[in-house]
């Protein structure tokens, strides 16, 4: 005998097939809203993606890609075989590692004392303090560490000192990596703050009144509500450990630390715009983009082995 459909079954079934009827008849309003950010995607997505053909040239503006010579993949030896190519490599890697190994766990451990605070108002006074230094602009954030850092600083008025930090190769790493934390942990805490929200109060209830410490009701309760969001974040994190920003360590940059703060960016930049070898500085750049493309499909590999399949 044929089984009746319930009426929230015919219901649903109706609905779906309305909307379906709906869009079909209707078809060019939905494509004329979805056509200027399909445009936009494709514009300045997808086409600029055929500049990199400028990698295996020796690119002449006046000539254009079609015009320029093909060079293979000279400019990628002439990068592999430079004696720089050690150091820019490892200063970009120790930064991007240190910095996602002090960096990543910080926003983690501001959401977790967050959660903590019961007071309502406290606790969003705290957050406003906390998000303040993300809308300050790189470029300020630098001038603001260079004027604290400077021999007449309030850094050196404190330990009574007049050190240059900046010219300091070994104090470079510890500097960048000290006012990322500083500027960006507090808004990165957002994400993991609105995960905890998700975490059960009856059971972070019966923990307490199991007599669970801070550590204990962190790790029954409210590490398995943001354990998912964490593992996602650490494997972004992972894909972009050669994205360095640019910017900041351009601002930082003197003469004296370069030893330590020349790292591959900034040297796409200077071969690039500086000294116009646009091919080159095209294929460090593709270089960079091709090793962070690997890192990220093998972390999320390593992720899911670890995580029982779960990953990106």
């Amino acid at each position: 005998m044929k089984k009746d459909k319930t009426p929230t079954e015919g219901r649903s079934g109706g609905g779906l097939h309305n909307t379906l009827v709906y869009v079909r008849q209707h078809w060019q309003l939905y494509a004329l809203f979805i056509l200027p950010a399909f445009a936009l995607t494709i514009i300045f997505r997808y086409i600029p993606m055929g500049g990199i053909l400028i990698a295996f040239q020796e690119y002449n503006p006046i000539r254009g890609i079609l015009g320029s010579e093909w060079v293979g993949f000279e400019h990628f030896s002439r990068f592999l075989s430079s004696p720089d190519f050690l150091r820019y490599l490892m200063n970009t890697l120790k930064l991007s590692v240190y910095g996602l190994l002090w960096g990543f766990p910080a926003p983690i451990l501001l959401a977790f004392l967050l959660n903590r605070i019961l007071s309502k108002g406290i606790k969003q006074k705290i957050q406003l303090v906390l998000y303040m230094p993300n809308f300050i602009s790189v470029i300020v954030l630098c001038g603001i560490v260079r004027i604290l850092l400077a021999p007449t600083g309030m850094i050196n008025m404190l330990l009574g000192t007049s050190t240059n930090f900046m010219t300091m190769p070994s104090a470079f790493r510890t500097i960048y990596i000290a006012s990322g934390i500083w500027q960006g942990a507090g808004w990165a805490s957002i994400i993991y703050t609105a995960a905890l929200s998700n975490a059960s109060k009856d059971l972070k209830e019966a923990a307490v009144i199991d007599g669970a410490n801070i550590l204990q009701q962190i790790k029954a309760v409210e590490w398995p509500a943001i354990k998912d969001t964490v593992l996602i974040q650490f494997i972004m994190s992972v894909g972009n450990i050669m994205s360095i920003g640019f910017e900041k360590a351009y601002a930082l940059q003197t003469d004296l630390n370069l030893n330590a703060s020349e790292i591959i960016s900034t040297y796409v930049y200077k071969k690039g715009l500086l000294d116009g070898d646009y091919g080159f500085s095209t294929a460090v750049g593709l270089f960079n983009t091709v090793i962070n493309v690997i890192l990220l499909i093998s972390m999320n590999k390593i992720v899911q082995k670890m995580n029982e399949g779960k990953g990106i």
